[in-house]
């Protein structure tokens, strides 16, 4: 398969293929080709596409999905991923806005040539006031 964007290098398939179930020697059925189906899963997972959109070349679009839904049950890539986490090279450093949280001042900072705006009045404020 020739090499594109988001397949995997041969440096980072070496460092997986011997974690990954179905390779030669191991227990169970040989699996095929573990190498096309983890690059149909990084392929799927970088575009963002839906299943059925898989392009040809990884295979059937289904088979992919059914085999990749067991491997998720199995806890496969939860392995795979603390296999990688002990060694890691910092090639990708991605940030979740879910644990990315700002104090909840710093959406009222004043613009760049805007005067400062009087403080609004609370319901609370106005109540003290009148009593």
């Amino acid at each position: 398969m020739a090499l594109t964007r988001y397949a995997l290098t041969d440096e980072q398939w070496a460092q997986i293929a011997d974690t990954l179930p179905g390779r030669a020697g191991s227990v169970g059925v040989t699996a095929k080709d573990n190498r096309r189906f983890v690059d149909a899963v990084v392929y799927k997972f970088r575009t963002g596409i839906p299943w059925r959109d898989l392009p040809e070349r990884f295979g059937h679009w289904h088979r992919i999905y059914v085999r990749f839904h067991r491997w998720s049950k199995k806890g496969i890539w939860q392995q795979l991923f603390e296999h990688l986490s002990w060694d890691p090279n910092n090639e990708y450093a991605l940030l979740d806005s879910t644990v990315v949280r700002a104090h909840r001042n710093a959406s009222g900072a004043l613009k760049k040539g805007a005067p400062p705006s009087s403080p609004k009045q609370s319901k609370r404020w106005d109540a003290a006031a009148v009593d």
